[in-house]
């Protein structure tokens, strides 16, 4: 369980993932959850002939070579269709999709139209198309639009409306708590001693998690006590537990021992990882997961990134990645240790070719870096060093 590579720890941590069950929710409340049913159309899109222009119904054969005059009978709007029938000689003012009378085979643009009162004079319809959708045209009743396992983005609930689904079933939001562990923490807006900082891992951690579709449950620090630390989880309803700090073998490291009351069994307990190398991975004796992220916040959110998104996705049926792309390197890279390693990185594009500059310090506690940051570079263990121009490994940060 000690010294893992990030692959290891990654898989033994999905090894627990358990997949969240199905809930049913209006569509207001769906933006960002993934399907666990498929939607399927009611109805025909659209359910009847509909008119792609304003202009005017009628029959194309009564003007197809030569000027036309006919006579202006009534119009068909969205929502208030034109009830009658259309004769020869007859028109129907008409607007964008609305329904196209059951006599009308075309729809001539008002603007190759003159309108003088009731009359409407056209001139040959040559080469103009009819103008009307075919009713079905987007999509035909019984037809499956969206697949269970998709994720509902705002083009995707606009589809799941348009088939007239009032409800949708999805996969639930694992409930994932969030804890901050040590002496030295105050919260924002607190007054800290001056042996004290202000607690900027939690908020970005319980961010990440509700971008990635769980939901967060941020809880008040907690003192180094291992007692403390073990009440303030022992009765929470939650699937998931996330520690900040305390996850190394210090004095004042007692997160481990706390979980341990709680019958903590670990399958991970170290990963051969810069930063994170402290990151563990254990199941309570109730079933409940626990990752224990290091105390310093570049490190947690790195880590966060490589192992929490991952279990996540898991329980919410989606790949777990992380997705990898290429690039290459803007600057040299000295040869690595035996630890890999995960820098914060600068991406750009030129040319077509994606290109990643480090950032020159790239020290655990720099929260500013992360800040700027668009990406992280992997550099495998025990590589040797990489020229300019090297192709390299990076995961792409979800940036606003």
């Amino acid at each position: 369980m000690k010294n893992l590579t990030a692959q290891e720890a990654r898989q033994r941590i999905l090894a627990k993932a358990r997949l969240m069950g199905p809930e049913t929710v209006s569509p207001d409340q769906a933006y960002g959850r993934v399907l666990a049913e498929p939607v399927v159309a009611q109805r025909d899109q659209p359910p009847f002939r509909a008119s792609a222009m304003d202009g005017y119904a009628l029959w194309a054969a009564e003007a197809l070579d030569h000027p036309a005059q006919l006579q202006v009978i009534g119009e068909s709007a969205a929502g208030m269709a034109f009830p009658g029938a259309v004769l020869p000689g007859q028109a129907v003012r008409i607007f964008t999709g609305a329904p196209v009378p059951v006599d009308c085979d075309h729809v001539v643009i008002q603007e190759n139209v003159q309108r003088n009162g009731d009359l409407a004079l056209l001139g040959p319809l040559s080469g103009q198309g009819a103008n009307i959708r075919p009713q079905g045209s987007d999509f035909k009743a019984g037809a499956i639009l969206l697949e269970a396992g998709v994720r509902l983005d705002a083009w995707r609930l606009s589809l799941a409306a348009s088939a007239g689904a009032s409800s949708l079933r999805v996969i639930q939001r694992p409930r994932v708590a969030v804890l901050s562990t040590g002496d030295e923490l105050v919260e924002p807006g607190q007054t800290p001693s001056l042996d004290q900082i202000y607690n900027s891992g939690s908020p970005a951690v319980c961010a990440l998690l509700d971008s990635w579709g769980a939901q967060a449950i941020r809880l008040h620090s907690a003192v180094d006590d291992a007692e403390a630390i073990a009440a303030s989880v022992r009765d929470l309803d939650v699937d998931v537990i996330v520690t900040l700090g305390g996850a190394s073998v210090g004095d004042h490291d007692l997160v481990k021992p706390a979980m341990a009351k709680l019958g903590l069994e670990l399958s991970v307990e170290t990963i051969a990882l810069r930063p994170g190398k402290p990151t563990w991975f254990g199941t309570l004796a109730d079933g409940r997961l626990v990752l224990g992220l290091p105390g310093n916040p570049a490190s947690a959110l790195v880590c966060a990134e490589l192992f929490l998104r991952p279990l996540v996705n898991a329980m919410l049926g989606l790949d777990p990645g992380p997705a990898m792309e290429q690039a290459r390197l803007a600057t040299s890279l000295p040869s690595n240790g035996p630890r890999e390693h995960w820098m914060r990185a600068k991406l750009e594009n030129r040319q077509g070719v994606t290109v990643a500059t480090p950032f020159r310090d790239q020290d655990s506690s720099l929260i500013s870096v992360f800040a700027q940051a668009d990406a992280l570079i992997c550099q495998p263990a025990q590589s040797g060093g990489l020229e300019v121009g090297s192709l390299v490994e990076v995961l792409r940060l979800n940036r606003l």
